[in-house]
């Protein structure tokens, strides 16, 4: 599924705002011990952003690229624009910024993707989090992660992901090398309970 095709009037998908989570099978090297959070889940395919993959970007070098502000605004930034997570949202259009957040920030082009949740992807929540006005909660995401109709579908059947309901602290924090296992300890099990085989009986 495109981006472009994610609108706001639309119907919730069965998997909308649900996290999908890798198995130990999982061969596609994009997506080894990734967590997923998907914002749109439709017969036309699917999307959703990794949300436990580390990014060298720094949001003042976005800022830069985007001929917002120059080097000496860089050095001034608020503090919490200077900190701002910038994360691999995936392999699809990876030069592209968006940005999860909560729902205390909204403008026309916000999306929500769930009852506390939304997503933006325009400049003015660049122009927001640079100036200390932004979402309380948020990370800006480069990339996404797509499919095709019936691919996710299909990937989930052959054993390929684990979903489960999201957890909002989860989506936000920090801390992504144990973003995997937490993940998983939200259904109760462990990395080392899993088969990367499904099985048949």
């Amino acid at each position: 599924m495109a981006f472009s095709s994610l609108k706001s009037d639309r119907e919730r998908g069965l998997l909308d705002g649900q996290f999908l989570i890798a198995m130990p099978g999982m061969k596609d090297a994009n997506f080894i011990r990734t967590v997923i959070y998907v914002c749109a889940h439709t017969e036309a395919g699917a999307m959703g952003f990794i949300i436990n993959r580390p990014q060298s970007v720094k949001f003042a070098d976005i800022l830069l690229h985007l001929n917002m502000i120059d080097q000496n605004e860089a050095i001034m930034l608020p503090e919490q624009a200077r900190n701002f997570p910038i994360q691999t949202g995936g392999p699809v259009e990876s030069g592209r910024g968006f940005v999860l957040h909560s729902d205390d920030y909204l403008s026309e082009s916000s999306i929500p993707v769930s009852d506390d949740i939304s997503l933006t992807a325009t400049l003015d929540i660049v122009r927001a989090i640079s100036d200390g006005r932004g979402p309380s909660r948020a990370t800006m995401l480069l990339g996404y992660a797509g499919w095709g109709p019936g691919q996710l579908e299909a990937e989930i059947a052959q054993n390929g992901w684990l979903n489960c309901p999201p957890n909002e602290d989860l989506i936000f924090d920090r801390a992504l090398d144990c973003k995997y296992d937490r993940a998983l300890a939200l259904i109760g099990i462990s990395a080392a309970m899993l088969s990367s085989e499904a099985g048949h009986a």
